[in-house]
């Protein structure tokens, strides 16, 4: 039992009307330790008093956490002490909401409609028998579902990723939509910036295609040559006229 509860307990004998002498010897504590003055709570009261603080502009953040910050203040303390004044404290992390489903009536995303519409993509995982671990990419087509890649690798980065796409574009065109989860591999800035060139190249490629289709077809202008008053330039005039398309009238000598 600690002195502290020894103590508690000659105060809760002496309220029952004993002595405190007498209720020390009962107890088998020293008469002296009664008027002995804790030191811990005021060398803890300053670190209570600034965990509470940044408790209060970080709540979602642990005793662990919180240390580092008073750490940063000038006040050292262990994982035992934080711990410790940490639950003295009463402090803890607010409960956390749980997270929201999605709503039934919330619109799904758009089917596939046609080939080279929607492209999936995902990490299939298996092992050899020596225990070497296999990731196999695989990318099929939503609507044909046909598998147009498998790429098996010990350890596939999105380098490789970028390498697959760019075959399978060269090879089926380039899809509407692409299909992953929230991978590192999917999700990595080289594979969005490369997502993000294609996607311009694809943009700027429709866009021609439907100018084309949208321009009017241009019909050869025909140019008028006028011709000399002069029979002798008329040979010259003739076949310079007939390389435009355009005949020219000779007037008949009377």
């Amino acid at each position: 039992m600690s002195p502290q509860a020894r103590r508690e307990q000659v105060a809760f004998a002496c309220e029952r009307g004993l002595s405190e002498r007498r209720a020390c010897g009962l107890l088998g504590i020293a008469h002296s330790t009664l008027g002995y003055e804790l030191r811990l709570p005021a060398k803890d009261r300053p670190v209570i008093e600034a965990m509470r603080q940044l408790s209060s502009h970080y709540p979602r953040y642990g005793y662990r956490r919180i240390r580092i910050f008073l750490k940063r203040q000038g006040h050292q303390l262990g994982w035992h002490r934080a711990h410790r004044l940490w639950s003295q404290a009463g402090l803890q992390l607010p409960r956390r909401r749980p997270r929201r489903r999605i709503a039934s009536g919330r619109p799904r995303p758009l089917p596939a409609v046609g080939a080279n519409f929607i492209w999936a993509y995902n990490f299939v995982f298996d092992s050899c028998a020596n225990g070497q671990q296999l990731k196999c990419l695989t990318i099929i087509d939503e609507f044909t579902r046909e598998c147009l890649a498998i790429d098996v690798a010990g350890s596939i980065r999105s380098k490789r990723l970028i390498e697959v796409l760019t075959r399978l574009v060269s090879q089926h065109g380039a899809p509407l939509f692409l299909l992953s989860d929230n991978g590192p591999e999917f999700v990595s800035l080289a594979v969005l910036e490369w997502l993000a060139h294609r996607s311009r190249q694809a943009l700027a490629e429709r866009q021609r295609r439907e100018l084309q289709r949208q321009a009017p077809r241009r019909v050869p202008e025909r140019r008028v040559v006028p011709l000399a008053g002069r029979r002798q330039g008329s040979e010259r005039l003739s076949s310079q006229a007939r390389s435009f398309g355009v005949w020219p009238r000779t007037r008949h000598q009377h």
